[in-house]
């Protein structure tokens, strides 16, 4: 099973419901194993700089396959991968980036920005689940 254009349309609406539950605007991002985009977008008056930091984060959860706060817990100094995302200008150790697995296999990864960083890492985990369900039906 891959990120299918329909489960990605589901993600995003996840997000997007559970942004205005919360009462903010986000920018979401979905990347695939690879680290290529699969979808961009920024919603309302989201932070401009979320266009940057929103792909980002997708990216940087995809590539490591891990959340993008534990691997800024593990890139700090004297760390097991120290200072790893100075390798690749393309990562971010910002919360917000969350990857996703099928079967156990890394599919992507997602971005969310827009919010405190609570508030991106509640969305995100809102449409984890919401994907988790999508992909063991």
């Amino acid at each position: 099973m891959t990120l299918s254009d329909e489960i990605i349309d589901k993600m995003v609406e996840a997000a997007r419901e559970k942004a205005n539950e919360i009462g903010i605007d986000i920018s979401f991002a979905v990347y695939d194993e690879y680290g290529y985009q699969k979808y961009f977008r920024r919603f309302g008056n989201a932070l401009l700089f979320s266009t940057t930091l929103v792909p980002a984060k997708a990216y940087t959860a995809a590539m490591m396959e891990m959340p993008t706060h534990v691997l800024a817990k593990l890139s700090a100094q004297g760390a097991p991968l120290q200072d790893v995302h100075v390798l690749d200008s393309k990562m971010t150790l910002v919360s917000g980036g969350y990857p996703l697995y099928i079967d156990g296999k890394i599919a992507g990864g997602i971005g969310v920005g827009g919010g405190k960083g609570s508030e991106d890492d509640e969305i995100a985990k809102y449409v984890l689940e919401v994907f988790s369900k999508l992909t063991s039906e």
